[in-house]
């Protein structure tokens, strides 16, 4: 669970995931209390991704669909039920304790709501000394923790730094605590971020500058950062590779141009349809119907998903094997270039009828 001897440089796997599974139990129920089985939500099912040096990979999904669930897997907050996690190659469980704080000194996690990641308490010197000292970064005096803490501060662009060390969060916009929050994860001076959700609490007006000091640092610390969002648009502008998750199960992967310009699985479609677009409004400024193909109804239950592919209650493309078999990853054919570009859907198998 160590990092590698050798200098790392942009590429380099830092973490990996393969056939990650997270089933939660239910509470027993009257109708459930005398019976063997008991339920379980299929919160993330088989889940395959990695994270390398110098590139943002952005998961992709609407609420619920256990991209959350990932990410505190990946920083083990919750044990698996099956499947593996790899640190720099290296098969990694952790529970507490030393190998756990030795874990977090390389994967650190950003929350999605700042407030309730920082203690209402405790000032910004409080929380990025802890930081600090509690991964052996804090120097051996006074003046060198100084020096550490005003860094940090102006790592994430917030200068001077002795306008906001001695601010409680309250008295500080959404934007400035999400700033802290990022320095604090940089304070044990991590090889991967894994950022649910950054700046989906965040203004608007506020939410660009976040993700650019997020490229800022994954380009100057040359950081691997796995990126939440239910936002595909984006997942474009930020992300090197996109992974699309319906339901527990990823559906479409690759490079973000080639999942967000040539989308292939039929989620992914409706997710960038329901994308604001001011392309998609007429002359009057009223929207345009919905395309004949959208996907109607809502997400399946994860206690009894439904069998073959969790999209096909929903998919306007639906064949009669999506609802029995699970469809394996198809390659797309290659276009301008780009590689990778993966659908899990039974549309692309060869033969089917498109």
């Amino acid at each position: 669970m160590t990092a590698t001897q050798t200098e790392p440089t942009t590429g380099d796997v830092v973490l990996e995931a393969e056939n990650l599974t997270k089933h939660f139990p239910v509470r027993r129920g009257l109708r459930t209390l005398f019976t063997r089985d008991r339920p379980t939500v299929h919160a993330v099912d088989d889940i395959q991704l990695t994270l390398r040096r110098g590139q943002v990979t952005a998961l992709v999904g609407e609420s619920g669909s256990g991209k959350s669930t990932v990410a505190r897997l990946l920083a083990q907050l919750y044990s698996r039920t099956s499947g593996d996690i790899r640190l720099h190659g290296e098969s990694v469980t952790v529970h507490g304790g030393r190998k756990f704080r030795a874990y977090c000194r390389q994967v650190q996690m950003i929350f999605q709501d700042p407030f309730a990641s920082l203690n209402p308490v405790h000032t910004v010197r409080y929380h990025l000394t802890r930081s600090l000292r509690i991964h052996g970064r804090a120097g051996n005096s006074a003046a060198e923790l100084e020096r550490n803490l005003r860094d940090l501060l102006g790592r994430v662009q917030l200068t001077p730094p002795e306008r906001y060390l001695d601010k409680f969060p309250h008295e500080l916009s959404g934007g400035q605590r999400q700033r802290v929050s990022i320095a604090r994860a940089l304070g044990a001076d991590p090889q991967a971020l894994l950022a649910d959700e950054p700046v989906s609490m965040l203004d608007v007006s506020i939410r660009l500058g976040v993700l650019n000091l997020l490229r800022d640092l994954k380009e100057r610390l040359d950081l691997a950062i796995l990126y939440i969002t239910h936002d595909i648009a984006s997942a474009r502008y930020f992300a090197d590779e996109t992974l699309v998750m319906y339901a527990g199960r990823m559906v479409e992967g690759g490079d973000s141009e080639s999942v967000t310009q040539r989308p292939a699985h039929p989620y992914t479609r409706l997710l960038i349809e329901s994308a604001p677009d001011p392309d998609r409004l007429d002359r009057v400024g009223d929207a345009r119907p919905a395309p004949d193909d959208a996907g109607g109804g809502e997400p399946p239950s994860l206690i009894a998903p439904p069998a073959g592919c969790r999209f096909n209650p929903r998919c306007p493309s639906a064949l009669p094997k999506c609802s029995t078999d699970l469809p394996p990853r198809f390659e797309l054919p290659v276009v301008d270039g780009s590689k990778g570009h993966w659908a899990a859907c039974w549309l692309y198998e060869e033969g089917a009828a498109r």
